[in-house]
């Protein structure tokens, strides 16, 4: 079955970075496209950005030029550098195998990460 583990998270001020980790099993991971999202209690899961089996990256506006997402196929595993982090950037970040579009496809989601940013 599809397990995903996201890790890396943790409490930093304004300014600092971050990168998150999240390990893939039960999906055939180097043709997946693979997405982080993030969710604030009380809202929805926002899409964050993506990667393509070939690399290719989209992110949300908020944070184009902070956060880069990569991969790496040999482990299974997707990571998010998160640079210059603002108090807006704080939520539980998930990933998920994506649609292009950004769709996740799974309605199985890992524990999540907790990422605090303190101004």
């Amino acid at each position: 079955q599809v397990q995903l583990v996201e890790s890396g998270g943790g409490s930093v001020q304004a300014g600092g970075s971050l990168r998150l980790s999240c390990a893939a099993s039960g999906i055939i991971f180097n043709i997946a496209t693979m997405a982080w999202y993030r969710q604030v209690p009380g809202k929805q899961r926002e899409l964050v950005a993506t990667i393509t089996s070939r690399g290719i990256t989209i992110y949300t506006d908020s944070v184009k030029g902070r956060f880069t997402i990569s991969r790496d196929n040999a482990k299974n595993t997707v990571y998010l550098q998160m640079n210059s982090l603002e108090p807006e950037d704080t939520a539980v970040y998930y990933c998920n195998p994506a649609t292009p579009g950004g769709t996740p496809i799974y309605a199985v989601w890992g524990q999540g990460t907790q990422v605090t940013v303190s101004s």
